[in-house]
């Protein structure tokens, strides 16, 4: 058991889907005591799958901006303020082509994935100040870097959705504004910027599409899910006690071309 997470309490949003299982069961190894947050039964389900033995499933939709106050209330009532929050979950868009996606839909987009982030993450540092102590990690996206390349989505793929990509983008700066306003209060933002890290689905229904991902990258290769907690534990841990207003960029060299 690390002495870094020892006794740390730490809450994942989205801590039961692709990459945020690979966080949650590192940082259950890790002995912290972790809220994993996700929609309902897919929490549960992770920790009967993996017999995890410090996680505790909760049900939160962290997209209703309108009644996220009060059930983070609940949360630290029930479980005390967290000394780390890792925020996954995100809203987008599907199967719309750019020229074709509806304005409704561009906007809620950031209705349930930037709006909702703000929400928490200023709900939660205005109570982390008090004690002068606090890391949230947020995530962004290559495409919130750098655009898709439409030459690789051969039909029926769509192009990664421009609101996806938009809201990512403005994930970061936002992660910067609060980086600024609360580091004088001991409390750290900071963003993990994944790559190509297509869930098991897509691996196995679109094989070619994968490949070409993966020459997109300079490691020749898409991500690992494993491979996203390392860096996520970093940000979360007094490891990066220096460390604030970042964005880490998890891709495999994809944006360095």
């Amino acid at each position: 058991m690390s002495a870094t997470f020892a006794g740390k309490s730490i809450w994942i949003t989205g801590g039961a889907g692709y990459l945020g299982s690979a966080i949650t069961r590192a940082l259950d190894a890790e002995g912290a005591k972790v809220l994993c947050l996700d929609l309902p039964g897919r929490a549960e389900a992770l920790v009967r799958e993996h017999g995890l033995q410090s996680t505790v499933p909760v049900t939160l939709d962290v997209n209703d901006a309108a009644a996220l106050p009060a059930a983070l209330d609940g949360l630290v009532a029930a479980h005390g303020l967290p000394d780390g929050v890792a925020h996954l979950a995100f809203a987008s868009s599907s199967g719309y082509r750019l020229e074709n996606l509806p304005a409704t839909e561009f906007q809620k987009t950031f209705e349930r994935a930037l709006t909702p982030t703000f929400v928490l993450c200023r709900h939660l540092a205005e109570q982390m100040k008090v004690r002068a102590a606090g890391s949230i990690v947020l995530f962004a996206s290559m495409y919130g870097v750098v655009a898709p390349d439409p030459r690789l989505y051969a039909a029926p793929l769509t192009p990664n959705p421009i609101d996806y990509g938009a809201s990512k983008a403005a994930i970061l700066q936002l992660m910067r504004y609060l980086a600024v306003h609360y580091g004088p209060h001991g409390v750290r933002f900071n963003c993990l910027t994944p790559g190509p890290f297509p869930n098991p689905a897509v691996q196995s229904a679109h094989p070619g599409f994968v490949g070409e991902l993966a020459k997109k990258t300079a490691l020749n290769r898409i991500g690992r899910k494993d491979e996203i907690a390392g860096p996520a534990l970093f940000l979360l841990s007094d490891a990066s006690s220096y460390v604030t207003g970042h964005s880490l960029v998890v891709d495999g060299g994809w944006t360095a071309w």
